[in-house]
């Protein structure tokens, strides 16, 4: 079985998705993770997942259309997003190169710290206010971001997903038609449908793994609300045992980013001699360490708080707008 990887080079890859879409139906694409935590690895979709993922989205969001491109189109979110408006009969508008559309209706996927810096525009949050939807996924999205946005007239839905589902299958906490999600042990995520992948390229055993008995099980967290929906609580390995107690690392970066002095932050353990792993806070702000683990006392217990705090500029960013988690951990070894 054949497989295409697009290239970013720059529009031409919109040609690129138009020619598997219309050649063989046994090329399979191949996409990279994110590689936010470790070496990205390469997932095979074949066109059929990517085709139910693209007509599941759209009857969840009852309209389609033409799509804005503003994510990396190497990436499974990117790549759906051409595939998106070109199954709807439109070209993508290329947001880099021919900036926002003029006119209303539109769909764009988004990052949630594009969206943040967005809404900190006032022509980037005016153009946001015409577009259908804003697909908002590929991390951890407070309530606070999307409270912001809905009170600038700019209408989102939360996503959840991977490249190993042909990007997001949940949307605002509630399966796509045909996808199952269960929880396993430690409230693992299992999901389950027709946008699942086929493999890793020549990882057969991480496939074995992964892949079980048509479930893909995730490296993340969750529960179910009391409605049903899914909240996802972060990666499994997000929590650090800090002096002998589990921290979840996004539930005290969320409490963090509503602190009136922190634009972004992002929360880590790093190892330490003394507590095992210490909660580290890297935030772009004008906080100090002693009100930051005060603000965070204030809503959850007082050992979550971080025991060291280190003040960027910005954080830095992976290519598809997710945070680089590496490249902050480097910043305190």
């Amino acid at each position: 079985m054949s497989f295409w990887t697009p290239q970013d080079a720059a529009p031409e890859v919109v040609d690129q998705v138009r020619a598997w879409l219309d050649g063989p139906s046994g090329v399979r694409l191949v996409v990279a993770t994110s590689g936010s935590t470790g070496a990205p690895k390469e997932v095979a979709l074949g066109r059929t997942a990517v085709l139910a993922s693209v007509e599941l989205s759209a009857r969840r969001l009852g309209a389609t259309g033409r799509w804005v491109l503003a994510l990396p189109p190497t990436y499974v979110a990117g790549v759906q997003v051409i595939t998106r408006s070109l199954v709807a009969g439109h070209d993508p508008v290329w947001l880099e190169r021919d900036g926002w559309p003029d006119d209303e209706g539109w769909f764009v996927s988004l990052v949630p710290t594009q969206l943040a810096r967005m809404l900190a525009s006032p022509q980037d949050t005016d153009a946001l206010r015409r577009a259908h939807t804003v697909l908002l996924g590929g991390g951890p999205i407070d309530p606070a971001l999307r409270e912001r946005a809905a009170a600038a007239g700019v209408r989102t839905v939360a996503t959840y997903g991977a490249a190993e589902t042909a990007g997001g299958c949940v949307y605002d906490g509630v399966p796509l038609d045909g996808v199952a999600v269960a929880l396993g042990e430690a409230g693992r995520i299992r999901i389950t449908g027709p946008t699942l992948f086929d493999e890793y390229l020549d990882q057969p055993e991480l496939t074995r793994e992964t892949l079980v008995d048509g479930w893909y099980v995730t490296s993340d967290a969750g529960r179910f609300d009391d409605d049903g929906r899914l909240r996802v609580l972060g990666r499994v390995d997000d929590v650090i045992v800090s002096g002998g107690l589990n921290v979840p690392g996004p539930a005290v970066a969320a409490r963090l980013r509503q602190h009136p002095a922190v634009r972004e932050a992002e929360v880590l353990g790093v190892p330490d001699e003394e507590w095992g792993s210490r909660v580290v806070a890297f935030v772009v702000g004008s906080a100090g360490l002693d009100d930051l683990r005060d603000w965070v006392a204030d809503a959850h217990p007082r050992p979550w708080a971080p025991r060291q705090l280190v003040v960027l500029d910005e954080i830095p960013l992976l290519p598809n707008g997710k945070p680089d988690r590496l490249a902050l951990r480097e910043l305190v070894r």
